[in-house]
């Protein structure tokens, strides 16, 4: 592979006695010594358009294991409908808005970008009677953007996009932005060649560009970004994150219409969290990877207290407002029990509810001579409990106008002070930090384990004795399993789909799309059967009118937003929950799905949620539309007056159902 030649960089910083770059590229690099500052000349590392602090050496080769060293060997296989230099690309009907009661907010937000077609793309000889074929590529200028918490898999969205690029147009150019949003603002980015990404084909993290949690809302950054795709002269830039990412990417893209910029946004669904699911997009990549971690890490805790049979471990694991993690892990390593925050949301559960039904089923397994369990909490529990809630839109609100934390519990609300000093220091101390930047607490902070082992542990005592529980001394162990996982190699699936939406944002660009997210279904079939296509990102948005208060959520009232998806309490996949509940909380039924598996049996095993949801929306659309075909082609002018009649019948029949549902809705 050839080497790119060496370029010049000016990096602002004291001098020291071995620059990691020099250190790092010894045979590749010059460097000079002046004035208190050092001059690089690094091959083949950054390209910059500015100079650039040298923070962290981005798209540096990775020295890898001999593992890694195979991953990146792998090449995923595209569907049919991608394979080839050739891809149809058929437009459906308008979308509109899931909830009509939004429609007109989002319409009227988004008047250049709302109520586009679905997009569909088909192989070169498929018989898709409208579709269209794209037979000019020019040479193009894309940037991709990192935004939010990394994923694995994000590296294999950077792969199948550039490889979709040089595919179609061997002149066409890829340009990642360093530091995510920030460096979208300041244009600073890392051409992206094949000798960059050759270590981190099917690698974790995002440290090929690094990233961001920062927004793109504010009028000054959305102007920096357009003024960042004129200056670098950008024909599409792809935003690879989760729901907020997602929501900002919309607004871009309304915004650059708008403003007739000639650079077309679009989204990548990219977020461990798993809450950016909706009709158009059935998974999330990184989801798949961070599930089967956390899922053997648990399993391997469940072994432990299996063996010891006197530990109650506490796991809190990372998912935001969402318990979608919580539910994939119990489902494939089976605690004993889970706690699930939209359980708590939807019955208004006291935190004190909360620690008699723990402790209650501590004493249902004593009565078997069981002391020892495993029970899961999602973070966003926390921010659930009703009081505790309150309570820190209470601390929110004093913080927002500057009240200093030390003062703060002089000035809550009686009872908000009385919940305040009830709970202990070291929770009480977390419950003061900032709040995150849409107002939410800091989750990832917030230790909900520690608290409700400390008052499990003391409701357990008292009724060790009052005599109502005969069990041996509760001792539990806590765990965060937050940081564990979401630097993993990502898992097979999460490789080939993140590496397909990869290929698929470079289709949504040659169709002229702006404002779409790349789409995949039918996820959980073979891939050679998954159904590609993109669809407009003010389809997936709603409106909420209504919140918990001024907090979390209160700056998106009345805002169409992509709205993050909680765990469905009358879905499929809670149904099999609840079924196996009893099962997992008193027959010790641990599951061991092991490691990540590459090859073998295990490597193509899927989430559990994805396979029991009976999902494949734009499958179902597709269809729809063919039946439709086939009722005009069979009802049309010289049919009999039986035909006639009977289409008439079933078609109003239909109407009236499908009228009633909408208004149901409406209501």
């Amino acid at each position: 592979m050839q080497k790119p030649k060496n370029i010049r960089w000016l990096v602002k910083s004291p001098i020291h006695q071995k620059s990691p770059v020099a250190t790092s590229f010894a045979p590749l690099c010059e460097c000079v010594c002046f004035l208190g500052e050092v001059e690089h000349t690094v091959s083949p590392v950054l390209k910059t358009h500015t100079n650039l602090k040298m923070e962290s050496d981005y798209g540096v080769p990775r020295e890898l294991s001999d593992l890694q060293k195979n991953r990146s060997l792998y090449k995923p296989e595209l569907p049919p409908c991608l394979q080839g230099t050739t891809v149809r690309v058929e437009f459906g009907d308008a979308t509109a808005a899931a909830d009509p009661s939004g429609a007109h907010a989002i319409a009227r937000s988004f008047p250049h970008t709302y109520g586009q077609p679905l997009a569909h793309f088909f192989r070169e000889k498929s018989t898709a009677a409208n579709a269209q074929t794209i037979n000019v590529h020019p040479a193009v200028r894309v940037g991709l953007v990192f935004c939010g918490r990394q994923s694995p898999g994000g590296h294999n969205v950077v792969w199948g996009l550039h490889e979709a690029l040089k595919i179609h147009n061997p002149k066409s150019t890829l340009l990642g932005f360093l530091g995510g949003s920030e460096g979208l603002f300041a244009q600073k980015t890392l051409e992206i060649t094949d000798y960059i990404l050759a270590t981190y084909k099917n690698q974790g993290g995002y440290d090929l560009l690094g990233r961001t949690k920062d927004q793109i809302r504010t009028t000054e950054q959305v102007n920096s970004a357009m003024a960042a795709c004129k200056a670098l002269k950008l024909d599409g830039l792809v935003i690879v994150g989760g729901v907020t990412s997602n929501t900002d990417a919309a607004q871009l893209a309304e915004t650059f219409a708008e403003a007739k910029c000639s650079t077309k946004v679009v989204g990548v669904p990219v977020t461990l969290n798993g809450d950016l699911k909706n009709q158009f997009v059935e998974a999330n990549v990184g989801f798949d990877t961070i599930c089967k971690v956390n899922s053997q890490l648990i399993s391997n805790v469940c072994t432990d207290a299996l063996s010891a049979e006197k530990y109650y471990y506490f796991i809190r694991l990372m998912g935001r407002k969402a318990s979608h993690v919580a539910v994939e892990c119990t489902l494939q390593s089976h605690p004993n029990m889970v706690i699930l925050a939209e359980e708590v949301a939807a019955s208004k559960l006291t935190i004190f509810d909360i620690t008699k039904q723990i402790c209650d089923a501590v004493q249902a397994r004593a009565e078997q001579d069981k002391n020892h369990g495993v029970i899961l909490l999602p973070e966003g529990l926390i921010e659930s409990i009703p009081e505790v809630y309150a309570l820190l839109q209470e601390i929110h609100s004093l913080l927002r106008q500057g009240v200093s934390a030390d003062k703060i519990s002089t000035q809550l609300s009686p009872w908000a002070s009385a919940l305040f000093e009830f709970m202990p220091p070291f929770i009480r101390k977390q419950l003061l930090l900032h709040p995150e930047s849409d107002d939410s607490a800091q989750l990832s902070q917030i230790e909900t384990e520690k608290l409700l082992a400390e008052l499990v542990e003391a409701e357990i005592n008292k009724r060790l004795k009052e005599g109502t529980y005969k069990g041996k001394k509760f001792n539990a162990i806590c765990h965060f399993f937050g940081y564990q996982a979401r630097g993993s190699l990502p898992s097979k699936f999460d490789c080939d789909y993140a590496y397909v939406l990869g290929h698929i944002c470079y289709h949504i660009l040659a169709a002229g799309l702006n404002g779409y997210m790349a789409t995949v279904t039918n996820l959980k079939s073979p891939s050679n059967k998954w159904r590609c296509g993109a669809a407009p990102i003010t389809a997936m948005m709603t409106v909420k009118h209504y919140g918990r208060g001024s907090g979390s959520g209160a700056t998106t009232l009345g805002k169409p937003v992509v709205h993050p998806a909680t765990v469905d309490l009358r879905g499929k996949v809670y149904e099999l929950l609840r079924q196996n509940a009893t099962r997992f909380l008193l027959d010790d039924v641990y599951r061991n799905p092991g490691p990540l598996q590459f090859d073998g049996p295990g490597a193509d095993s899927k989430a559990v949620s994805l396979c029991v949801e009976d999902l494949d929306y734009m499958g179902r659309i597709k269809e729809l539309n063919e039946y439709l075909d086939k009722v005009r082609t069979i009802v049309k002018p010289g049919c009999s007056q039986d035909v006639l009649k009977a289409a008439l019948s079933a078609m109003s029949s239909v109407t009236d159902i499908l009228s009633v549902m909408t208004s149901q809705r409406l209501e």
